[in-house]
């Protein structure tokens, strides 16, 4: 494909119905013309929310995992603290929030990254955004009422363990805590943090 081509779209879209609707997802079924010409369908989730996840660092390099219990999985699940932020809301605001929410914990320095991560591009248009938190402050925590969390406080070289070891299986929190350590080599990260994250992947 040459670089000129690679915006243009090759699906024609003929309708769009919308079918079912909640506060946080609208599934529309697509009648189109697929990019071969011939006639096809498309279903869509459209979510209204931008995914946030964020990872919180301490000084000795430990950082928080969130447990819970995935309905749509119908299975446990650890993650770094995450949710949904609605739309003109700031995704940075809102991962903060998250983060005091779920753990407690306030954090006065937070910087992004990964940003506009396709979470499920085949069906879904979800995006999220990744930052990574230090100089915390504990305090209590104020989980949703969908919510039944609980915390774990582990070294971050264990929690990219857990990872290799598909304990650790949701996607933004694979992502943030796999970058990590290209976070920890980067010219531009805060020496601060710096020092927190060789602290936590160090031997």
């Amino acid at each position: 494909m040459h670089d000129q081509d690679q915006d243009s779209n090759p699906w024609r879209t003929l309708s769009r119905d919308p079918i079912y609707e909640n506060p946080w997802i609208q599934v529309t079924h697509h009648t189109v013309l697929k990019p071969n010409g011939d006639p096809g369908i498309y279903g869509l989730v459209h979510f209204r929310n931008h995914a946030v996840g964020v990872v919180p660092v301490d000084p000795a390099g430990f950082t928080w995992l969130v447990g819970q219990y995935r309905y749509p999985l119908q299975r446990y699940s650890w993650e770094i603290p995450e949710g949904g932020v609605p739309a003109g809301e700031d995704p940075a605001a809102g991962a903060l929030r998250e983060l005091r929410e779920e753990t407690g914990l306030t954090a006065a320095r937070l910087i992004p990254i990964i940003g506009r991560v396709a979470l499920s591009n085949s069906v879904s248009d979800e995006e999220g955004t990744l930052y990574v938190a230090w100089d915390l402050t504990q305090g209590d925590a104020e989980p949703d009422d969908t919510e039944e969390l609980r915390l774990r406080r582990v070294r971050l070289r264990d929690a990219l363990s857990m990872v290799l070891a598909g304990e650790i299986t949701d996607s933004l929190s694979m992502l943030a805590l796999l970058r990590l350590p290209l976070l920890m080599e980067a010219a531009d990260t805060p020496e601060a943090l710096r020092m927190a994250l060789r602290a936590g992947l160090g031997p």
